[in-house]
Protein backbone atom coordinates (compact mmCIF):
# COMPACT_ATOMS: atom_id res chain seq x y z
CA UNK A 1 0.00 0.00 0.00
CA UNK A 2 1.43 3.51 -0.84
CA UNK A 3 1.11 5.98 2.31
CA UNK A 4 2.42 9.11 1.44
CA UNK A 5 4.11 11.37 4.29
CA UNK A 6 6.35 14.65 3.47
CA UNK A 7 9.67 15.73 5.35
CA UNK A 8 10.12 18.87 6.70
CA UNK A 9 12.50 20.62 9.81
CA UNK A 10 10.91 22.03 12.82
CA UNK A 11 12.89 23.97 15.46
CA UNK A 12 16.20 22.54 14.15
CA UNK A 13 15.21 19.04 14.00
CA UNK A 14 13.55 16.84 11.14
CA UNK A 15 9.87 15.54 11.38
CA UNK A 16 7.41 13.57 8.78
CA UNK A 17 4.01 14.55 8.23
CA UNK A 18 1.23 12.16 6.72
CA UNK A 19 -1.59 14.65 6.29
CA UNK A 20 -1.24 18.60 6.09
CA UNK A 21 -3.57 20.75 8.47
CA UNK A 22 -5.84 23.83 6.49
CA UNK A 23 -4.23 27.36 7.10
CA UNK A 24 -5.13 28.16 10.99
CA UNK A 25 -4.72 24.85 12.05
CA UNK A 26 -2.23 22.80 14.06
CA UNK A 27 0.10 20.67 12.64
CA UNK A 28 1.01 16.91 13.34
CA UNK A 29 4.31 15.75 13.18
CA UNK A 30 6.06 12.75 13.57
CA UNK A 31 9.98 12.34 14.71
CA UNK A 32 11.97 11.53 11.73
CA UNK A 33 14.09 8.36 11.16
CA UNK A 34 17.73 8.76 11.24
CA UNK A 35 18.02 7.42 7.93
CA UNK A 36 14.70 7.63 5.80
CA UNK A 37 15.86 5.76 2.96
CA UNK A 38 17.05 2.81 5.48
CA UNK A 39 13.85 2.89 7.33
CA UNK A 40 11.83 2.49 3.96
CA UNK A 41 13.66 0.05 2.78
CA UNK A 42 13.32 -1.68 6.18
CA UNK A 43 9.80 -1.74 5.60
CA UNK A 44 10.03 -3.37 2.81
CA UNK A 45 8.73 -1.10 0.66
CA UNK A 46 5.05 -0.60 2.34
CA UNK A 47 4.16 2.77 2.67
CA UNK A 48 1.81 1.38 5.57
CA UNK A 49 4.82 0.09 7.39
CA UNK A 50 6.84 2.94 6.89
CA UNK A 51 3.78 5.36 7.97
CA UNK A 52 3.50 2.60 11.34
CA UNK A 53 6.68 2.90 12.31
CA UNK A 54 7.03 6.71 11.95
CA UNK A 55 3.91 6.84 14.39
CA UNK A 56 4.85 5.05 16.71
CA UNK A 57 2.17 4.92 19.76
CA UNK A 58 0.51 7.73 18.00
CA UNK A 59 1.92 10.68 20.30
CA UNK A 60 4.00 13.09 17.51
CA UNK A 61 4.16 16.59 17.88
CA UNK A 62 1.24 19.32 17.71
CA UNK A 63 2.76 22.13 16.11
CA UNK A 64 0.72 25.15 17.01
CA UNK A 65 -0.90 27.41 14.40
CA UNK A 66 0.72 30.32 15.45
CA UNK A 67 3.69 28.40 14.21
CA UNK A 68 3.75 26.55 11.20
CA UNK A 69 5.75 29.07 9.44
CA UNK A 70 8.36 27.74 11.06
CA UNK A 71 7.87 24.68 9.75
CA UNK A 72 10.33 24.13 6.83
CA UNK A 73 9.68 21.68 3.93
CA UNK A 74 12.68 19.62 3.07
CA UNK A 75 13.29 17.20 -0.14
CA UNK A 76 12.16 14.00 0.55
CA UNK A 77 14.41 10.90 1.79
CA UNK A 78 17.57 13.79 1.62
CA UNK A 79 20.26 12.32 3.48
CA UNK A 80 21.33 14.30 6.66
CA UNK A 81 24.54 14.93 4.31
CA UNK A 82 24.08 16.65 0.85
CA UNK A 83 26.65 15.26 -0.82
CA UNK A 84 25.97 11.68 0.01
CA UNK A 85 22.50 12.56 -2.64
CA UNK A 86 22.79 12.78 -6.56
CA UNK A 87 20.10 14.55 -8.72
CA UNK A 88 20.36 13.43 -12.09
CA UNK A 89 17.93 12.33 -14.96
CA UNK A 90 16.76 11.80 -18.72
CA UNK A 91 16.08 14.07 -21.69
CA UNK A 92 13.93 13.38 -24.14
CA UNK A 93 12.28 10.54 -23.11
CA UNK A 94 8.78 11.14 -23.87
CA UNK A 95 6.37 10.19 -26.86
CA UNK A 96 6.22 13.78 -28.11
CA UNK A 97 9.94 14.25 -27.89
CA UNK A 98 11.40 10.97 -28.92
CA UNK A 99 9.36 10.17 -31.82
CA UNK A 100 10.90 13.65 -33.08
CA UNK A 101 14.19 13.29 -32.54
CA UNK A 102 13.66 10.17 -34.71
CA UNK A 103 14.65 7.68 -31.84
CA UNK A 104 15.35 4.46 -33.47
CA UNK A 105 13.08 1.81 -30.97
CA UNK A 106 12.59 1.33 -27.19
CA UNK A 107 15.47 -0.40 -26.34
CA UNK A 108 18.10 2.38 -27.29
CA UNK A 109 18.99 4.13 -24.20
CA UNK A 110 18.31 8.43 -23.90
CA UNK A 111 21.24 10.54 -22.85
CA UNK A 112 21.50 10.82 -18.71
CA UNK A 113 22.84 13.88 -17.23
CA UNK A 114 24.10 15.28 -14.04
CA UNK A 115 21.68 18.00 -11.87
CA UNK A 116 24.42 18.52 -8.90
CA UNK A 117 24.27 16.38 -5.70
CA UNK A 118 21.59 16.98 -2.82
CA UNK A 119 22.50 20.70 -2.41
CA UNK A 120 21.43 21.29 -5.82
CA UNK A 121 17.72 20.83 -4.82
CA UNK A 122 15.42 23.12 -3.46
CA UNK A 123 11.38 23.06 -2.38
CA UNK A 124 8.32 25.03 -3.30
CA UNK A 125 8.88 28.47 -2.31
CA UNK A 126 12.15 28.58 -2.42
CA UNK A 127 13.76 30.55 -5.31
CA UNK A 128 15.37 28.69 -8.16
CA UNK A 129 18.61 30.24 -9.56
CA UNK A 130 19.86 29.78 -13.45
CA UNK A 131 23.67 30.45 -14.49
CA UNK A 132 24.15 34.46 -15.16
CA UNK A 133 24.46 33.19 -18.94
CA UNK A 134 21.43 31.11 -19.16
CA UNK A 135 20.17 31.57 -23.02
CA UNK A 136 16.33 30.79 -22.23
CA UNK A 137 15.39 28.32 -19.35
CA UNK A 138 12.31 26.53 -19.49
CA UNK A 139 10.14 24.31 -16.98
CA UNK A 140 9.75 20.63 -16.82
CA UNK A 141 7.02 18.74 -14.96
CA UNK A 142 8.76 15.78 -13.92
CA UNK A 143 8.13 12.10 -12.18
CA UNK A 144 11.25 11.82 -10.10
CA UNK A 145 12.01 8.01 -8.98
CA UNK A 146 14.53 7.73 -5.98
CA UNK A 147 16.79 5.28 -5.07
CA UNK A 148 19.46 4.14 -2.47
CA UNK A 149 22.77 2.19 -3.48
CA UNK A 150 23.44 -0.82 -0.51
CA UNK A 151 26.19 -1.50 0.89
CA UNK A 152 27.28 -3.48 -1.85
CA UNK A 153 26.59 -0.78 -4.03
CA UNK A 154 23.26 -2.73 -5.47
CA UNK A 155 20.19 0.21 -6.05
CA UNK A 156 17.05 0.13 -4.57
CA UNK A 157 14.01 1.72 -5.70
CA UNK A 158 12.14 3.70 -2.77
CA UNK A 159 9.41 5.32 -4.16
CA UNK A 160 8.43 8.60 -6.02
CA UNK A 161 8.19 12.00 -6.06
CA UNK A 162 7.19 15.24 -8.83
CA UNK A 163 9.92 17.43 -9.59
CA UNK A 164 10.27 20.86 -11.81
CA UNK A 165 14.17 20.05 -13.80
CA UNK A 166 14.82 23.78 -14.80
CA UNK A 167 16.82 23.57 -17.69
CA UNK A 168 18.61 25.79 -20.19
CA UNK A 169 16.79 25.13 -23.60
CA UNK A 170 18.08 27.87 -25.20
CA UNK A 171 22.30 26.58 -24.36
CA UNK A 172 21.08 23.07 -25.58
CA UNK A 173 19.53 24.47 -28.94
CA UNK A 174 22.28 26.05 -29.52
CA UNK A 175 24.63 23.32 -28.95
CA UNK A 176 23.35 19.98 -28.13
CA UNK A 177 26.88 19.00 -26.88
CA UNK A 178 26.19 21.65 -24.13
CA UNK A 179 23.86 19.48 -22.67
CA UNK A 180 25.19 18.71 -19.40
CA UNK A 181 25.73 22.68 -19.00
CA UNK A 182 22.33 23.17 -19.96
CA UNK A 183 20.64 21.16 -16.83
CA UNK A 184 23.07 22.94 -14.26
CA UNK A 185 20.30 24.90 -13.01
CA UNK A 186 18.70 24.11 -9.61
CA UNK A 187 15.55 21.86 -9.39
CA UNK A 188 12.94 21.67 -7.14
CA UNK A 189 10.90 18.57 -5.63
CA UNK A 190 7.89 17.75 -3.82
CA UNK A 191 8.47 17.25 -0.12
CA UNK A 192 5.84 14.83 -0.79
CA UNK A 193 7.00 11.58 -1.28
CA UNK A 194 4.82 8.07 -2.57
CA UNK A 195 6.38 4.69 -1.87
CA UNK A 196 4.87 2.47 -4.21
CA UNK A 197 5.23 1.97 -8.07
CA UNK A 198 6.17 4.66 -10.45
CA UNK A 199 2.44 6.49 -11.61
CA UNK A 200 1.89 5.13 -15.19
CA UNK A 201 -0.40 8.63 -15.71
CA UNK A 202 0.15 12.16 -14.52
CA UNK A 203 -1.53 14.90 -15.86
CA UNK A 204 -1.05 18.19 -14.93
CA UNK A 205 -1.12 22.04 -15.55
CA UNK A 206 1.66 25.02 -15.53
CA UNK A 207 1.33 28.50 -15.00
CA UNK A 208 3.88 31.14 -15.29
CA UNK A 209 3.66 34.64 -13.13
CA UNK A 210 5.40 37.54 -13.97
CA UNK A 211 4.20 40.37 -11.83
CA UNK A 212 1.78 38.93 -10.24
CA UNK A 213 -0.45 38.18 -13.13
CA UNK A 214 -0.51 34.94 -14.99
CA UNK A 215 1.77 35.50 -18.36
CA UNK A 216 1.42 31.76 -19.66
CA UNK A 217 -0.78 28.42 -18.78
CA UNK A 218 -0.56 24.74 -20.13
CA UNK A 219 -1.28 21.21 -19.95
CA UNK A 220 1.18 18.71 -19.36
CA UNK A 221 1.01 14.88 -19.37
CA UNK A 222 3.58 12.26 -17.74
CA UNK A 223 4.23 9.05 -16.20
CA UNK A 224 5.06 5.55 -17.34
CA UNK A 225 2.55 5.83 -20.28
CA UNK A 226 4.08 9.11 -21.82
CA UNK A 227 7.65 7.36 -21.89
CA UNK A 228 8.56 6.38 -24.93
CA UNK A 229 11.31 4.37 -23.35
CA UNK A 230 10.80 1.16 -20.76
CA UNK A 231 11.49 2.54 -17.20
CA UNK A 232 13.25 -0.91 -15.99
CA UNK A 233 15.73 -0.40 -19.53
CA UNK A 234 16.30 3.12 -18.67
CA UNK A 235 17.68 2.82 -15.25
CA UNK A 236 19.12 -0.78 -15.52
CA UNK A 237 20.94 0.82 -17.80
CA UNK A 238 22.10 3.59 -15.70
CA UNK A 239 23.11 2.16 -12.43
CA UNK A 240 25.33 -0.64 -14.75
CA UNK A 241 28.02 2.12 -14.20
CA UNK A 242 29.70 1.31 -11.23
CA UNK A 243 30.87 4.73 -10.07
CA UNK A 244 27.02 5.46 -9.85
CA UNK A 245 26.74 2.47 -7.13
CA UNK A 246 28.67 4.18 -4.50
CA UNK A 247 27.02 2.84 -1.00
CA UNK A 248 24.88 4.79 1.07
CA UNK A 249 24.12 7.05 -1.81
CA UNK A 250 20.41 8.47 -2.98
CA UNK A 251 19.62 9.16 -6.16
CA UNK A 252 17.42 11.19 -7.45
CA UNK A 253 16.23 10.19 -11.04
CA UNK A 254 14.29 12.73 -13.36
CA UNK A 255 12.30 10.60 -16.04
CA UNK A 256 12.19 13.68 -18.28
CA UNK A 257 8.65 15.89 -19.55
CA UNK A 258 6.22 16.66 -21.59
CA UNK A 259 6.44 19.85 -24.26
CA UNK A 260 7.23 23.40 -22.00
CA UNK A 261 6.37 26.26 -22.17
CA UNK A 262 9.46 27.13 -24.18
CA UNK A 263 8.13 25.07 -27.42
CA UNK A 264 5.13 26.96 -27.32
CA UNK A 265 7.13 30.25 -27.60
CA UNK A 266 7.25 32.10 -24.67
CA UNK A 267 10.22 32.77 -22.33
CA UNK A 268 10.70 32.68 -18.76
CA UNK A 269 12.15 35.74 -17.15
CA UNK A 270 14.14 36.88 -14.42
CA UNK A 271 11.94 37.00 -10.99
CA UNK A 272 8.88 34.85 -12.91
CA UNK A 273 7.13 32.55 -10.43
CA UNK A 274 6.67 28.95 -11.92
CA UNK A 275 3.66 26.73 -10.50
CA UNK A 276 3.74 23.15 -11.52
CA UNK A 277 0.06 21.82 -10.46
CA UNK A 278 0.58 17.82 -10.82
CA UNK A 279 -3.38 17.61 -10.58
CA UNK A 280 -3.71 13.83 -10.75
CA UNK A 281 -1.81 13.32 -7.39
CA UNK A 282 -2.77 16.83 -5.88
CA UNK A 283 1.18 18.38 -5.55
CA UNK A 284 1.95 21.53 -6.37
CA UNK A 285 5.69 22.59 -7.08
CA UNK A 286 5.94 26.62 -7.35
CA UNK A 287 8.92 28.31 -7.13
CA UNK A 288 10.50 31.98 -8.70
CA UNK A 289 13.36 31.97 -11.21
CA UNK A 290 16.74 34.15 -10.83
CA UNK A 291 19.58 34.62 -12.84
CA UNK A 292 22.59 34.57 -10.81
CA UNK A 293 24.65 37.77 -11.43
CA UNK A 294 28.13 37.55 -12.78
CA UNK A 295 30.35 35.96 -9.95
CA UNK A 296 27.74 33.95 -8.60
CA UNK A 297 25.21 36.51 -6.18
CA UNK A 298 21.43 35.91 -7.13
Amino acid sequence: MTTPFFECSYEGERFIGFADAPEGEPLLLFPAPADTAVALLDAAGSGDAFAAAVRGDGAGRLVPASAREAVRPRPPVLPVAPGSAVAGGFMQTHNVKAAAEGAADGTAHPNWFFKGFGDALRVPGEPLSVPAGAVAVCEEAEVVLVYRCGDDGTPAYLGYTFGNDLTDIGRFRENPAHLSYAKLCEASVSPWFFPGAPPRAVTGHVTVERAGQPAWEGEFKTGLDALYYPVESMTGHLFAYPPLRRPGTVHYVFLGADRSSFHAGFRIGDGDVVSLDFTSHGVTVANSVHWLQAGGAA
